[in-house]
């Protein structure tokens, strides 16, 4: 699956539609696993919560994996080349803040830059307090069934560099959203 060339545009142009002030943005990822409902925290990383929402409402996420599982750890996912090393084909800026790392946090996955987060993300499986401050949290799981997913992900057997023995398909990315 290619990254279209003018994925940043798309991206910008349906982020001008996204109000916090106005609407409450959820999005949904159907997995072969189950459901993974996440709630956003815009007061906290709005960049990050716009980036995700509206590679959401492209489909950029349709059809992805979470292409690393490390038990205990995280789950991640986002990545268009399925092995950790693609991206949209742009960075967003890191938006550290003072929410904790813990189970059913959604957060940035990026490089050793703390601005070159992009597409991927991950789910935290337990409390990671070395993360904080350094990685971009921006949301988490909105129900136990969601959290239940992620859990259930977490304790997948895993092949060569934490890839899961079996694909973990995000089926389908959808944004909810509901007028505050």
């Amino acid at each position: 699956m290619g990254v279209p060339k003018n994925l940043k545009a798309i991206v910008d142009d349906l982020s001008t539609k996204i109000n916090f002030e106005t609407t409450d943005y959820t999005v949904e990822l159907d997995t072969n696993f189950g459901p993974i409902r996440l709630s956003m925290w815009p007061d906290v990383a709005p960049g990050h919560c716009r980036n995700i929402i509206a590679l959401a409402q492209n489909g950029y996420y349709d059809g992805l994996i979470f292409h690393r599982v490390i038990k205990g750890f995280m789950i991640q996912g986002g990545c268009p080349t399925g092995d950790g090393t693609g991206g949209p084909g742009y960075q967003i800026k890191a938006e550290f803040n003072n929410r904790p790392h813990e189970a059913g946090v959604l957060s940035m996955a990026r490089t050793q830059d703390p601005n070159s987060a992009g597409s991927q993300f991950f789910i935290c499986l337990g409390r990671v307090p070395h993360l904080d401050g350094q990685y971009t949290a921006f949301g988490k799981t909105l129900d136990q069934e969601s959290l239940d997913t992620v859990l259930k992900i977490g304790v997948t057997k895993t092949a060569r560099s934490d890839r899961p023995a079996e694909d973990v398909v995000i089926s389908k990315a959808t944004v909810h959203a509901k007028a505050l």
